[in-house]
């Protein structure tokens, strides 16, 4: 299938779906992969190693690059090799016995076909909004939960705190049950929304690259809080703060939760 149809483009014209046309319609013509239940285990792990990555040189040039220094919410700290390695080890071993089996199952569920048409471009902002804001209130309940009871800490979420200086690649270092919770999250958002397929990967990418970021250890010029206007979203310094006090900034990304609940702390202030 070709990846621009001209006669298709014209009609989609009018519906508003002729920015996005073009890139779906080459996606398509991956289906068999796209489809394959191995995709999302291939599509969730290079997208997750290429976000940690580039933080993972930085922190192997900073000792040689000192400008990388004031970037750095801690600058003297970079993760040692004993610390990355059991958290990449970590993450490869989850999505082998967790993801992989989830997505062979779901697989087996003969998912519906590729649609023909694009998501309309406004449609998709709205869906990616909403299943962060979403993921965002679940995300700070379950949280908050795992905090104020010590026996679900101590069981399934103390792991992702052994690391009291975040870096990049101990975004995903979790048990296995925060991983299949906020996988479970993510599944739900977008099924309720009915979510184009599109949408759906283009909310991945976003949501696992905030992740990524909130725990990298740099704050830079553009990062994403400081888009983001109004301190509507908390960032690498907010969540840095969770993981030295444990009793504040339980929301992955916006603050208003925290803001509604008394539990925010302000990263100027630490």
């Amino acid at each position: 299938m070709s990846c621009c149809n001209t006669s298709e483009i014209h009609v989609l014209c009018g519906s508003g779906q002729l920015f996005l046309q073009p890139l779906w319609d080459c996606l398509r013509t991956r289906e068999t992969l796209i489809q394959s239940p191995f995709f999302p285990v291939i599509f969730s792990i290079t997208t997750y190693m290429g976000f940690c990555l580039p933080f993972v040189a930085l922190d192997i040039l900073r000792p040689w690059v000192p400008a990388l220094r004031r970037f750095k919410i801690h600058p003297d700290f970079s993760p040692s090799a004993q610390q990355l390695l059991p958290c990449l080890g970590q993450t490869l071993y989850q999505y082998v016995v967790l993801v992989l089996p989830t997505t062979l199952l779901y697989w087996a569920s003969s998912p519906a076909p590729l649609p023909p048409e694009a998501p309309e471009f406004l449609q998709l902002v709205r869906h990616v909004v909403f299943c962060l804001l979403l993921f965002d209130a679940e995300f700070f309940a379950w949280h908050v939960l795992h905090h104020k009871v010590p026996w679900l800490y101590r069981t399934f979420h103390k792991m992702h705190h052994q690391n009291l200086s975040s870096f990049a690649l101990a975004t995903q270092y979790m048990s296995a049950w925060e991983l299949f919770s906020l996988g479970f999250f993510d599944l739900v958002n977008v099924t309720l929304l009915g979510c184009h397929p599109l949408t759906v990967m283009i909310f991945h990418v976003i949501n696992i690259w905030l992740s990524v970021e909130d725990h990298s250890g740099y704050d830079f010029p553009w990062s994403t809080h400081r888009l983001v206007p109004f301190g509507w979203f908390g960032g690498v310094a907010h969540h840095d703060l969770h993981h030295s006090h444990f009793n504040c900034n339980f929301a992955p990304y916006f603050t208003h939760w925290d803001k509604i609940l008394g539990t925010l702390r302000s990263a100027q202030g630490k």
